[in-house]
């Protein structure tokens, strides 16, 4: 259950159909996902998110499924299951196959198993990798 209310097209301010509009345009979607419309309660707040993401999650160097793919990565070291959910749609959406997301699994399973005997053990980092 939200812990805010979810604002609805209709019932938003013109500051957030703005940002709502602006979504569904770049998205080519009818409606914004509730993520969007549980920020728009703070209607700055949306505007900011939105720009921040629609810049870094361009293609860049990075193509558009490498950046889902990583953002799946941390979604799942977070926890966020909201994130895990849309960011791997979308992921699918953009070409990612069922054989990389596998691997995927299996790379931030291994990182996560690798990453807690490191923190437990207290291992010093190699002077090589410090450069």
């Amino acid at each position: 259950m939200a812990t805010v209310s979810l604002v609805q097209y209709e019932d938003a301010s013109p500051q957030v159909r703005a940002v709502f509009d602006d979504i569904k345009r770049a998205r080519n979607v009818k409606d914004v996902n509730n993520f969007w419309k549980a920020l728009a309660n703070q209607p700055t707040l949306l505007k900011q998110t939105w720009e921040a993401s629609r810049e870094v999650m361009k293609p860049g160097a990075l193509d558009a499924v490498t950046k889902e793919m990583i953002y799946i990565a941390v979604s799942v070291a977070h926890n966020c299951e909201y994130c895990i959910h849309s960011h791997t749609a979308s992921a699918y959406a953009k070409g990612m196959t069922q054989e990389q997301y596998a691997e995927l699994l299996a790379v931030i399973g291994m990182a996560s198993e690798t990453n807690a005997f490191a923190n437990a053990l207290k291992i010093p980092v190699d002077e090589a990798y410090l450069k």
